[in-house]
């Protein structure tokens, strides 16, 4: 593998990471990705339909910097930075092709099995999509935020609701691969 596309090492993303949370902190802003979207729709109006969009986004505008930053970061990481695929345990990606029909496992670096845009033709695929996408929703506005905020900025100031949302975000996502999504795949 070419060392441009090896992972950098925890030594330097861990203390980057902390040195954001750390300036975040001294200027007074928490960090988090649910938000923004609260953010961006009172910046287009939205205060007019619901009292929960109705505050000063423009003193949170600096959070959509850094949706911006990640979509751009994103970008560059993937197409130039990156062979988009992840190494996967031999006996994992064997059970994926047994258990679930994943072929793709290590191959790509999300299973076009469930991803691939002519999967997008399914009404049950739109489905799954829609209602998972109104629970993450939820749950994240129901936490108070996601799980970069909780896990990231949160439990960086020690927040104790934060480390309990991080555990309930653990628990959910092991209930959901080991007995729902079997149920639906």
């Amino acid at each position: 593998m070419n060392s441009i596309y090896e992972p950098w090492p925890w030594y330097v993303s861990g203390p980057l990471i902390a040195f954001v949370m750390f300036l975040l902190l001294f200027v007074g802003k928490q960090f988090g990705m649910s938000s923004n979207l609260r953010t961006a729709c009172a910046a287009m109006g939205a205060g007019k339909a619901a009292d929960f969009f109705k505050f000063d986004w423009k003193a949170e505008r600096w959070n959509l910097m850094v949706v911006l930053g990640a979509v751009i970061g994103g970008f560059i990481a993937s197409n130039y930075m990156s062979d988009n695929t992840v190494e996967i345990n031999p006996e994992i990606s064997q059970q994926l092709a047994q258990d679930y029909h994943i072929e793709s496992a290590g191959k790509a670096y999300l299973p076009s099995e469930i991803f691939a845009t002519e999967n997008l033709n399914q009404p049950s695929n739109i489905l799954i999509l829609l209602i998972g996408g109104l629970l993450v929703g939820f749950g994240a506005r129901y936490a108070g935020g996601c799980t970069s905020g909780h896990a990231i900025s949160g439990l960086s100031n020690l927040q104790l609701p934060s480390l309990i949302a991080v555990i309930g975000f653990f628990i959910g996502g092991l209930v959901m691969v080991h007995f729902i999504y079997p149920l639906i795949f």
